[in-house]
């Protein structure tokens, strides 16, 4: 069926009742999929300003959440996301579309896929996209068939694949593709994976799912695409997790940054698994070998499996997708982050949810895990720029960069200090605590040695607010750890017991031999997207200042420890916006 026209999709039912996700632990944000059936359907009347971002990419209104079947095709680039036509709370779901030749400046176009038929009457879910032989492209997703929440895969093609564009989608009568047989939880069960071809010829994904409590990728391969075959054993499955949604799988080089296409494989590579758990809200994964002879996924020694795994981002970040681009042979991943105010907060201010800045990602040199590092096209938007070299900071000192806008800004840093000496020792009780908490015991105000150092974002003068980006290192018996923290607890003045400002952190894995740390801080008004290290630790903090906005945000280097810090290098720029011609596309925008 052809895409809907431009004066029906308002006349389409509203048919997204689903069921409510209720999580009792998914640190402060809400669910994608809980409904407010009230409210789902709540027209923007005034769209507030203030905390819109400038150069992330964003809707004028409404509600926005996991990035689809992000590719690369005949010179453009595609960015399908999950998007609510009528209102700033999760509902009324359609894959919204985007078409970019340079990942910053995009154009939006008519909805890609919307619920229209019996196999996706409630709700067109998430999905990737996969690239035939013959050069033509097909997506697969999930599609929601009875308020029971039934979930199945479906696929979508081109109507006409002349048109650079791809504006319209027709979903062929053959649907569903693939329908859960008994083993399987038909109510979790999504998100199907970019597919990748087998030496035996065959076309296999994986779809996340649960049972019980174990987390499962769930294997199936098709010879034609069109009829599927669940593999008996999941490709990888963990006991405690809970449910998997957004698994992501694909092969990375041993050397380089180079990226790969999903069907690479041959000698010096290894394979991530990532998925997004429902339960915490947090984006993890593993690095390891795939067993293509036995179809299973195994996790190196050096990967924990689980809630204390690597992270692709230690803050406010989920659903990710990552897609190959062989224009410039890289591996780019998207995220969505979602508010950490409240449900009044996003009706009353008309919007809710952003895509963070799509990142490159390569595996490290050690070959434990993945960097990550905002794509080049980023840099040009780049405008005033002001630099900072050998500044010591004294216990204590702060500096003010002045010269760009802070609200709105790139800033890369490098810090030295000369000795190890005054790192403070690892207190043993916090080994089984998560970073996070221990950031919370030991904020930015809490003096140390070597630490806590680092930027004071979206700071006002006075330092009534502001949202602290920094690492403090300890030492255990054998080795130096890093922490590095964005801590939202002072980010705004606004007493609202329910909005969520947590003291993001994660550990970076860094060799200090040289006794340097880097950092790079993306701010733009309401979020602030943090690389620490050249991108081993991403943390990514949603924050809303009262005082701190516009022209009245401030940014400071500062260093609350006893070892003198000297500030090596400092680049900020004001960031410009890049060119979003939204009136281009569906008139619900």
């Amino acid at each position: 069926m052809d895409c809907l026209k431009k004066s029906s999709l308002f006349s389409l039912p509203i048919f997204l009742l689903y069921f409510s996700i209720i999580l009792s632990f998914n640190n402060g944000v809400n669910a994608s999929h809980k409904v407010f059936p009230g409210l789902q359907s709540t027209s923007t009347v005034d769209v507030k300003n203030v905390h819109r971002t400038g150069y992330h990419f964003q809707p004028p209104k409404n509600w926005i959440n996991d990035p689809n079947a992000p590719m690369y095709y005949n010179g453009v680039y595609h960015l399908f996301y999950q998007y609510n036509p009528y209102g700033s709370v999760w509902g009324n779901i359609v894959w919204a579309h985007s078409v970019s030749t340079d990942l910053i400046n995009w154009i939006p176009l008519e909805p890609g896929i919307y619920p229209s038929e019996v196999f996706d009457k409630y709700g067109t879910w998430s999905g990737s996209a996969t690239i035939l032989p013959n050069n033509k492209p097909i997506i697969l997703y999930t599609g929601i068939v009875d308020a029971k929440n039934t979930q199945v895969q479906n696929y979508a093609i081109p109507a006409d694949i002349s048109d650079p564009f791809l504006r319209k989608w027709i979903k062929p009568d053959n649907n569903p593709l693939i329908v859960a047989d008994v083993s399987i939880n038909k109510t979790q069960f999504r998100d199907p994976t970019t597919c990748w071809l087998g030496q035996d010829g065959y076309w296999r994904t994986l779809i996340g799912s649960v049972w019980g409590k174990q987390g499962l990728a769930i294997l199936y391969k098709s010879k034609n695409f069109m009829k599927w075959t669940k593999i008996q054993h999941p490709l990888h499955s963990v006991d405690g997790t809970g449910n998997w949604e957004c698994p992501d799988f694909f092969p990375v080089l041993l050397h380089g940054t180079n990226g790969l296409d999903a069907s690479y494989n041959k000698k010096n590579i290894k394979h991530v698994l990532k998925v997004s758990l429902d339960v915490t809200r947090f984006e993890y994964y593993t690095v390891g070998i795939y067993d293509t002879k036995k179809d299973r996924y195994i996790p190196d020694k050096t990967s924990i499996d689980g809630w204390k795994g690597l992270r692709l981002d230690y803050g406010n970040y989920y659903a990710s997708k990552s897609f190959y681009d062989p224009s410039k042979n890289r591996r780019i991943m998207w995220g969505w982050a979602n508010e950490s105010d409240t449900v009044n907060d996003d009706i009353k201010k008309g919007w809710a949810g952003i895509q963070t800045i799509p990142r490159k990602l390569w595996l490290d040199p050690s070959g434990k895990q993945l960097v990550q590092w905002p794509v080049e096209e980023l840099e040009t938007f780049r405008e005033q720029k002001v630099q900072l070299s050998n500044r010591k900071l004294n216990k204590g000192d702060k500096i003010e960069v002045k010269g760009i806008t802070p609200a709105q800004a790139d800033v890369e840093v490098t810090f030295s200090f000369s000795s190890l000496d005054k790192a403070e020792p690892f207190d043993p009780n916090w080994a089984n605590l998560y970073a996070q908490d221990v950031c919370a015991i030991k904020g930015s105000t809490v003096q140390g040695g070597l630490g806590p150092f680092g930027l004071l974002t979206l700071a006002s003068q006075n330092l009534e607010e502001y949202t602290p980006v920094f690492f403090r290192v300890f030492k255990t018996q054998d080795k130096y750890k890093v922490l590095m923290c964005s801590d939202a607890s002072r980010s705004t003045l606004k007493n609202d017991k329910t909005m969520y400002k947590p003291s993001f952190a994660g550990y970076v894995d860094v060799d200090l031999t040289n006794k340097t740390l880097s950092l790079r801080s993306l701010i733009d008004h309401s979020v602030v997207e943090s690389f620490g290290a050249g991108g081993k630790t991403c943390i990514t903090s949603r924050v809303y200042p009262t005082l701190a906005i516009y022209d009245n945000a401030h940014l400071f280097v500062f260093n609350n420890g006893t070892e003198t810090i000297k500030i090596k290098s400092l680049n900020a720029w004001t960031m410009g916006k890049p060119k979003m011609n939204w009136s281009f596309g569906h008139s619900s925008y």
